[in-house]
Order: structure tokens, then sequence, then C-alpha cells
């Protein structure tokens, strides 16, 4: 069942009694459920403005007013958020359900992202998070928003290696640096997403990083002189000589340089405990 059935089905008593009535006076309860909703938004009651919002989607939703009824799914959602995150998403879907059929795809990947962060912070499902991610990223792509869409795969690329999920991290990172490589506004940022590719390759098999850190070179040649190629290189050669403080020293020299993020820090870590005799920091 969608996210609008369940709405639709749990409110159809209401709507039952409201088809009773006149249209007029069908818009009017539905003018009053949206002042309703205000109201309570104004107390701060969110679960009362949710419903009262939800009322209102279905109201809009029986006078065939889509867009409407999507806007009101979406006034609850919001309200929700601040008490109650699975009903929200339950909220948003139904509007995310309502736009994709009208064809209105950019919003509702808007709208997926919201869910997905919901999943981050709220509920910490980060698998969830992964797959709305993924459907945004889906929807801007049919509609040519490639940076939009950039911005989505790089979320669920980080997760992804954090899930060690490796081959789907490299698969991405690989698919964003090409794509904004031969960009000049965007190609800076390039050589971190071959970067990023290359320490998930590191993770899964030291040949297989060398391989991929030569392939990326020819492809993208300004990512032979950045420092992580330089970093990558050395990482390489103390790795093959099962060197950690060789190792240890290259990260700390690039890092009072480039201060290396949480995500970096973690696949590094990762790389460093195949090395024999690691004690498990980076210190």
């Amino acid at each position: 069942m969608s996210s609008w059935s369940e709405h639709h089905s749990s409110g159809s008593r209401s709507e039952r009694n409201l088809s009773a009535l006149g249209p007029h006076k069908v818009e009017e309860a539905c003018e009053m459920y949206c002042r309703a909703a205000n109201m309570f938004k104004m107390a701060k009651n969110w679960n009362a403005a949710g419903n009262a919002f939800c009322q209102a989607a279905r109201i809009h939703m029986q006078l065939q007013n889509k867009h409407d009824s999507a806007t009101s799914f979406i006034d609850a959602g919001n309200a929700f958020k601040k008490s109650d995150p699975n009903e929200a998403i339950k909220c948003l879907n139904a509007a995310v359900d309502i736009y994709t059929d009208m064809g209105r795809f950019t919003i509702a990947a808007k709208h997926h992202i919201t869910i997905a962060e919901i999943y981050e912070s709220e509920l910490v499902d980060i698998e969830k998070a992964i797959a709305h991610y993924e459907q945004a990223a889906d929807y801007y792509k049919g509609e040519e928003s490639n940076s939009s869409a950039n911005k989505c795969l790089l979320k669920v690329g980080a997760y992804a290696a954090q899930l060690e999920q490796y081959a789907k991290a490299i698969e991405i990172y690989e698919q964003v640096g090409s794509s904004t490589m031969d960009n000049p506004l965007l190609k800076y940022s390039a050589k971190e997403y071959f970067f990023k590719a290359s320490l998930c390759h590191f993770i899964v098999d030291e040949l297989n990083a060398k391989l991929a850190v030569e392939k990326y070179e020819e492809m993208f040649p300004a990512f032979s002189d950045s420092r992580e190629c330089k970093l990558l290189k050395k990482l390489l050669d103390a790795h093959e000589e099962q060197n950690c403080e060789a190792f240890t020293e290259a990260i700390k020299e690039f890092d009072s340089i480039s201060r290396l993020d949480q995500w970096q820090t973690t696949m590094l870590l990762r790389i460093k405990k195949t090395i024999q005799g690691d004690e498990g920091d980076l210190k």
C-alpha cells in the first residue's frame, strides 16, 4: 500500500462524513483544518498540527487539488519532524507519491533527501537513508540536474564505504570524479573523489589500489601532482614494506597541512590494521 493510501484509508471515515456536504462546505472544512494546524504550530503542539495538516491534505485530494494536497502533506511532515519522525516520513512519502504522479520529479527528489536526512539523524537507519538518497539521485539525473544528483551519490558512496560495500563506493566515486574532472568549476574536487576511491581499493587489496592510482593519473593528469596522490604512493610503499611507522608519519605530514575528515581517517585506520604489528591508531 502506498504512503498516500495509508493516509487515505485512515482518514476515510471523516471523508465520508464530508462527502455528504456540498463542495463549498468541504472547502470551508479544509480551510478550518489549515487554520487549526497553524494555531497548533504557534502553540508548538506538533502532533496536533501534523494531524490537522493531514486532514487538510486528504480533503484537498478529495477535491482533486493534488498540488495543495501534496503541500499539506509536506506541512504535516515538517510538523511531525519535531515530534514523531516515523509519522513525518509517512507524510513526506505521501507527498512524494503525489509529486511523482504529477511528473514533478525535481521536487519529489528534494523530499526524498529530507526523508533520507530523518533516517540519518533521527532514526539512524543508514540503509534506508541510502535508498532515499539513491532515489533522489535517480530523479535528479532524469531531470538533467547532474550536480544535485552527484551530491546525493556522494552521500551514498560515503555510507556504502562505512558499511564495507567498497565496490559500490568505488563505482560512485569514479563516476562522480569522471563527471567533474572535465568541468572547469568542479575539476578541483575530482582529486578528492579519486583519492576516496583509491582508499576503498586499498582496503580491499594493495595491488588493486596501485592499479587504480595509475588509472586515475592517466584519466586525470592533474591528480599526479596532488598531495592526495603523493600521500597514496607513500602509503602504498609503507604498506608493501609493512612499515607501520612510515605509514603513520606520511598521514601525520599530510594532516598537518590538509586536515583529514572523519571518513578519511576511518578508512586509513582500516588500511593500517592490515599492517602487521599495528596498534590501531594514527598517532
